[in-house]
């Protein structure tokens, strides 16, 4: 996520300008997103508190009368599952406020599809997952584009950044979608649409001042300066910024312990890091973001295999380093992708990678299996050291699901964590990011984070709501966080949990706390789901089924229902047996069964955190 940039500084001499690291840390968070109005509030009601405190108020905090006239307004609308269109959302609106534009900054779940027809200009960004899904939070709006029901959009102008992964068949499906429709519905693109792959940054930053320059003749210069450049305060003793992304902050490990059995076929950790004086703040559902290195083997094998000088000097993002520091802790190694067999074979001049590279489908089969290192073992070739570096992509960090609540757990934050271990090829395969946090980083040692908030996953505001949790696997994690949430919370809405794993005896994820927690009444039902413990195999899906009619009182008497685990299999699944539930104890066709579901997301009662 990019830092936002709504905030320039004031006076440090302002009465009462003293503000903790802690304080603005929760401040800049709060504010983030906000459009010109919102923030005029927000400084206005903050000056009305300081005056009835007895405070002077800082002549550049008090809100300047904004005349926005017939200016247009630039409809920014996001839907995200990691965070990161979110985040180049938010960067649009700060500049489209720099540069005097009115914007309002929607998320796609909370946007009112009938509001289109009146939009002037519209700014899409757009994650895809799965199979070419849209995020959960864009579903809605995506289906509504490509329906009968949507009007012509003639005096509408647009442009769509789509975000996805190239090692994936549906690249930016979702983002094309939108932008095929758009203009199908009449609509005129001012810029070309951006695909954004996991390194986009630099494309997107350029994107972005493309955009908002196409605006300029439309948008009046006259409009009032944007509040958002009035809002900010210099804090004393501390720096003017949230750890994002591009800045993360630099924690250190106490501890990553193994929670599966020693004959399990999984290695799942429970990983605790120290925020100690971060001022960091995170709430339930939100994820958190890891960038990690390669590991030594990883980087020294390649090396090796290539016939290359570790302390030659590349350059990567144009900075000068050697090659074992590029692909220790800049390149991605472990994931393959697309366009490093075209770059590896351009370089090499490899026959049969050219022969794999005919066929689309045989080359994602092949790609699916193998690391970077995998194919340069197939196709050893002659390759410069920047030839490399420019073949393989930046790495990118990985997000996890926080394990904990910051209101039971303080200055840490627990990630349950599976270690992708094992062979392939006749040699050792590692996950990344979990490699590195279960076995390469020592207790103490440090690793870079930042918090990626997930407003999609979110515990009810009324304690008193009754709350389903489907986490099969790692995907518990966020339900430990709910649950030490609620215990803090002292909340009196019931609680029911679905859990599965392949074995009772090895797999039970925090077994210990989740019997606890029934204990003392604050988990009223657990429903658990160990596939292998009998000849035929059990998934949450099917315990869902078996208890269907409870499971539909309960979201009768306003249950939210959550599942975080799986995407292309599991949520799918879970989500069939959702509709089957409403079906046959809703008395329902399938049709009503699937808008009864709809409406709960609609709602934000049936929310998932997928991967």
């Amino acid at each position: 996520m990019s830092k936002d940039s709504n905030s320039t500084t004031v006076s440090n001499s302002a009465p009462g300008a003293v503000v903790n690291e802690q304080q603005w840390n929760a401040i800049t968070q709060a504010i983030a997103g906000l459009n010109r109005d919102q923030l005029t509030w927000v400084s206005g009601y903050a000056a009305g508190m300081a005056a009835a405190q007895g405070g002077a108020v800082a002549p550049s905090l008090q809100a300047s009368p904004v005349s926005a006239g017939d200016a247009p307004t630039l409809t920014i609308l996001y839907g995200s599952q990691t965070g990161n269109a979110k985040a180049l959302a938010h960067e649009c609106q700060a500049k489209a406020e720099g540069a005097g534009y009115n914007s309002k900054l929607v998320s796609m779940a909370d946007y009112k599809a009938r509001n289109l027809k009146s939009e002037t200009h519209v700014a899409v960004f757009v994650s895809t997952h799965g199979e070419g899904d849209a995020p959960d939070d864009a579903i809605e709006l995506h289906e509504y584009v490509a329906s009968k029901k949507a009007p012509k959009l003639a005096n509408t102008k647009y442009g769509v950044v789509s975000l996805g992964d190239s090692s994936y068949e549906f690249f930016c499906q979702t983002g094309k979608d939108f932008d095929e429709r758009l203009s199908k519905l009449g609509a005129t693109a001012v810029i070309d649409r951006l695909d954004c792959d996991v390194d986009y940054e630099a494309e997107a930053e350029a994107w972005l001042n493309s955009f908002i320059d196409s605006l300029k003749e439309d948008f009046t210069a006259s409009a009032a300066p944007a509040v958002a450049a009035q809002t900010g305060v210099a804090v004393a003793g501390a720096p003017a910024q949230t750890y994002t992304k591009k800045a993360p902050y630099t924690a250190s490990l106490i501890e990553s312990q193994k929670i599966t059995g020693r004959d399990s076929i999984k290695d799942i950790r429970h990983v605790e890091i120290s925020l100690e004086d971060s001022g960091i703040t995170y709430k339930p559902g939100d994820a958190l973001g890891v960038w990690f290195k390669n590991a030594p083997s990883l980087v020294n094998d390649l090396i090796a295999l290539l016939s290359l000088d570790e302390n030659a000097e590349v350059v990567v993002a144009e900075s000068a380093m050697t090659l074992k520091e590029a692909l220790t802790s800049k390149l991605e190694l472990t994931l393959s992708y697309p366009n490093f067999i075209k770059a590896y074979q351009a370089a090499t001049g490899s026959e049969g990678l050219a022969a794999l590279m005919e066929d689309k489908a045989q080359l994602r089969t092949y790609m699916a299996d193998r690391q970077i290192i995998d194919i340069v073992r197939d196709h050893v070739g002659s390759i410069s050291a920047q030839q490399l570096v420019d073949a393989l992509r930046p790495l990118t960090p990985r997000l996890y699901s926080i394990a904990s609540s910051q209101a039971d757990v303080e200055d840490e934050v627990h990630l349950t964590v599976a270690h992708v271990d094992y062979e392939a090829f006749g040699e050792r395969h590692q996950g990344g990011a979990s490699g590195y946090l279960c076995e390469y980083l020592e207790e103490n040692g440090e690793v870079e984070v930042f918090v990626e908030n997930n407003d999609n996953f979110r515990l009810p505001a009324d304690p008193n709501t009754p709350v389903i949790m489907v986490g099969p696997g790692t995907g518990i994690a966020p339900f430990r966080s709910f649950m030490q949430e609620r215990d803090v919370q002292e909340a009196e809405g019931k609680n029911w949990l679905f859990f599965g794993n392949p074995h009772f005896t090895q797999d039970f994820l925090y077994q210990v706390e989740w019997q606890g927690y029934v204990k003392e009444g604050l988990l009223d039902k657990i429903t658990l789901a160990f596939s292998r413990d009998q000849e035929e195999k059990v998934y949450v899906q099917h315990r869902l089924l078996e208890n269907g009619k409870e499971v539909f009182e309960w979201l009768e008497q306003g249950a939210h229902f959550y599942v975080c685990g799986d995407a292309m299999h599991m949520a799918k699944d879970v989500e069939e047996a959702l509709i089957k539930i409403v079906q046959e104890h809703g008395g329902k066709s399938e049709a009503e069964a699937k808008s009864y579901v709809v409406e709960l997301r609609k709602a934000k009662r049936y929310q998932k955190d997928v991967y």
